[in-house]
């Protein structure tokens, strides 16, 4: 017995060191992080629990067959982030460059499936340079096998890759399926071909970073939700992100309870809204200081600057947070914007998480670029959106509310619960000058005449009381209580109930 507990302990050693000293100290000078001391750091300490450790590829073709590593690239198991259950995967670069053969894929799977009896998240570190090729249709067939399982836990439990290496070819769709997508700036790149395939192809030349790196990915492309300096970095932010989200869509998300009174004033919002209704203003402002403790996680921060969302608190309870931001495009709806918001507001709806939604859009945003686009289909995902979502709404509507997307930003008419509008806010098809000059087109010679027209015209509807007459609006505040009155509301709605009609699913326009 003594003796087969040394070779276990042996064989254990082995599988801790995957590819080797040598190949560990490589990532490290990379300033990358090994598998496993990746997971130390996600997890509580002493928490993980690991699985499959022993597991061993079953190719034998291209000298395979005398290269054999115990636990064959990846590292799954189980553990608990701040007390609260995740299934994990990190997979190991050190071992065949983290390539995904069947073997690896299984094990994938393995924990994928297990989340998904239990009810809990599944967090995935990738580190790989795609599908073992040695291993040919098999390592295909495994890719597949994952990405079917994304698509079943998709809207059941919440689903988080981190991207800490190459994340290339077919290894890129099981993460895109996924929830959300984190990144670490200079050694993470995702993308479908690599730099040489492009340069033959196309004859475009470009660097991995600049074609598929964490600044691209979060900025331009919006594939990613956020970018990290580094390892550490990400894996603390991403322990703090999961406090938000519910186990699975069958929970509620934790209670944080905190400090901060429900029912605090902030007297400085009251001239957060300037006076000339061009005049933009940083709509996080108000965000900031309307959420519990002034803690608010911002997800692509920097991609579709036109529209803000995020994660916040408000008396303990998760909020999503949707809001235009006046301070980029006037806070028009555009492709890209509906797209980042359409995606967000229907997680929040999938995991039980109240929307907050702030409005001050003057339109879509109009141009030949959007039309050709596709503006009306990405502008329908928005409000497809909001429309299905059967979580709490609360709007505020700050200033502008123009036209569709009056409609279309979480109003009344899409079942929005409690629509509250400040002093301040412009409820009409569209602004004073606009609707002027095509109601009275035949006295456009008469400037005069056409500016008391717009003076009518402001005075009827640059003001919420029109909205408020006909019940679109449930009152108009203060807008130092927009915080008190929000959270209010929340406790109001905390046992809503209401169901969409039967179907398979919804035709959401793509």
């Amino acid at each position: 017995m003594h003796e087969i507990i040394e070779q276990l302990d042996r064989k254990r050693e082995q599988a801790r060191l995957g590819g080797g000293r040598k190949r560990i100290e490589a990532q490290h000078k990379k300033g990358k992080l090994s598998a496993r001391e990746r997971i130390e750091l996600l997890l509580d300490p002493g928490t993980f629990e690991e699985w499959d450790m022993f597991k061993e590829h079953r190719c034998t073709d291209f000298g395979m067959a005398e290269s054999k590593i115990p636990g064959d690239g990846v590292v799954i198991g189980y553990g608990t982030i701040n007390g609260r259950m995740v299934f994990v995967f990190s997979q190991d670069f050190t071992v065949f460059g983290g390539a995904l053969s069947e073997a690896h894929a299984e094990k994938i799977c393995k924990v994928m499936d297990h989340a998904m009896k239990v009810g809990a998240p599944v967090i995935g570190l990738n580190d790989s340079g795609g599908a073992r090729i040695q291993e040919g249709v098999a390592s295909l067939g495994g890719y597949a096998d994952v990405f079917q399982r994304n698509a079943m836990a998709s809207g059941v439990i919440p689903q988080i890759s981190l991207i800490m290496g190459p994340c290339a070819g077919g290894a890129v769709y099981s993460p895109a399926m996924t929830d959300f997508i984190f990144m670490v700036k200079d050694t993470s790149y995702m993308f479908v071909t690599g730099p040489e395939v492009v340069k033959t192809v196309t004859h475009e030349e470009v660097t991995a970073e600049e074609l598929g790196g964490a600044v691209t990915h979060t900025s331009k492309s919006g594939v990613a939700d956020l970018a990290f300096e580094n390892d550490v970095d990400a894996l603390l932010m991403l322990r703090r992100f999961f406090n938000y989200l519910p186990l699975n869509n069958k929970e509620k998300p934790p209670l944080r309870p905190s400090p901060d009174p429900a029912d605090r004033l902030d007297y400085s919002l009251d001239t957060l809204v300037p006076d000339n209704p061009n005049k933009p203003y940083d709509i996080k402002e108000l965000i900031i200081k309307s959420v519990d403790d002034c803690d608010f996680f911002e997800l692509q921060p920097d991609h579709a600057k036109n529209i803000v969302i995020g994660f916040a608190r408000m008396e303990g309870q998760t909020v999503g947070i949707v809001a235009n931001q006046p301070m980029v495009l006037a806070g028009c709806l555009d492709i890209k914007s509906s797209i980042k918001a359409a995606r967000f507001v229907r997680f929040c709806d999938a995991y039980n998480i109240p929307i907050v939604t702030f409005v001050d859009v003057p339109g879509f945003m109009p141009g030949t670029a959007q039309e050709y686009g596709g503006i009306i289909k990405h502008g329908a995902k928005l409000l497809y959106a909001y429309a299905e979502c059967t979580v709490p709404k609360i709007t505020v509507i700050t200033r502008k509310a123009y036209g569709g997307a009056y409609d279309v930003m979480a109003s009344k008419h899409l079942r929005g619960d409690v629509n509250f509008a400040w002093p301040s806010a412009e409820i009409a098809v569209m602004g004073p000058k606009g609707a002027v000059e095509i109601i009275f087109r035949e006295e456009k010679s008469d400037k005069a005449l056409l500016a008391e027209r717009e003076a009518e015209y402001k005075a009827k509807f640059a003001n919420p009381f029109v909205a408020g007459a006909r019940g679109f609006i449930d009152d108009v505040i203060q807008p130092h209580e927009t915080r008190k009155r929000i959270c209010r509301s929340l406790v109001m709605l905390r046992n809503k109930s209401i169901t969409n009609p039967w179907r398979k699913h919804g035709n959401i326009p793509l």
